[in-house]
């Protein structure tokens, strides 16, 4: 039986990552899928979810690192330094948790944009990087690439949207490496980079809807 909306946005326990899901009262089929950044939550991208994409459900999810006092993805060394192993071992489980979540909730792969902001981002490249054709929409804000070792990937049918800061002082110059590996490995990716710092706001989720409703480009680093 489907679930209803008024049932939606408790806290599952019933898949390795605890998450919540929000149904529409008015759906129209699509999902998005949420990762938070650090020291984030569940909870932290819902109402960016919900502005970005009103009737699409809303899957948010909770990384499983419990470091420095908050919730990440994989553990760092730095802020710019990452555990290669950890890194793999999530970007694993999160690939199982994508495909039993799907099933068990009736959603359409096909139709899933995930939205990643700073590490939540870094751990949607890299599960695109190790597992290619699992995602087919990113749209990665404040990312940088934290893979060490990137095995050959056909992302040859995926698109890519990446949101850097321009006064992210610590990860905007990362940007554009994230940018140049992903296009080598066949993505349509358009980036961006506005006037803001490592925070979030009303102008990434203009230009993720934007991004959304037209077609698919190939933008080289456009400053907005």
């Amino acid at each position: 039986m489907a679930e209803k909306p008024s049932e939606d946005g408790f806290l599952r326990r019933d898949l390795p990552f605890f998450y919540r899901l929000y149904r529409p009262a008015e759906p129209t089929g699509e999902c998005l899928i949420l990762l938070h950044g650090s020291g984030g939550d569940e909870t932290t991208l819902v109402a960016q979810g919900r502005q970005i994409a009103p009737h699409a459900v809303l899957v948010a999810v909770r990384g499983r690192i419990v470091q420095e006092d908050g919730f990440r993805w994989f553990a760092r060394i730095t802020p710019t330094r990452f555990e290669q192993e950890s890194i793999r071992t999530e970007a694993d489980a999160f690939a199982r948790f994508i495909t039993a979540a799907a099933k068990r909730h009736g959603l359409d792969l096909s139709r899933t944009i995930f939205l990643g902001y700073s590490n939540g981002a870094n751990l949607v490249s890299s599960v695109m990087l190790l597992h290619s054709g699992l995602i087919e929409r990113a749209a990665l804000l404040r990312p940088m690439p934290v893979l060490d070792d990137v095995p050959p990937a056909d992302l040859s049918k995926a698109r890519v949207l990446i949101i850097a800061g321009a006064a992210d002082l610590t990860y905007a110059p990362f940007a554009p490496g994230l940018v140049a590996l992903l296009e080598a490995h066949g993505p349509e990716v358009e980036a961006h980079t506005i006037a803001s710092g490592h925070e979030i706001g009303d102008r990434d989720a203009e230009i993720v809807r934007q991004w959304l409703a037209g077609p698919a480009t190939v933008i080289a680093q456009a400053n907005r």
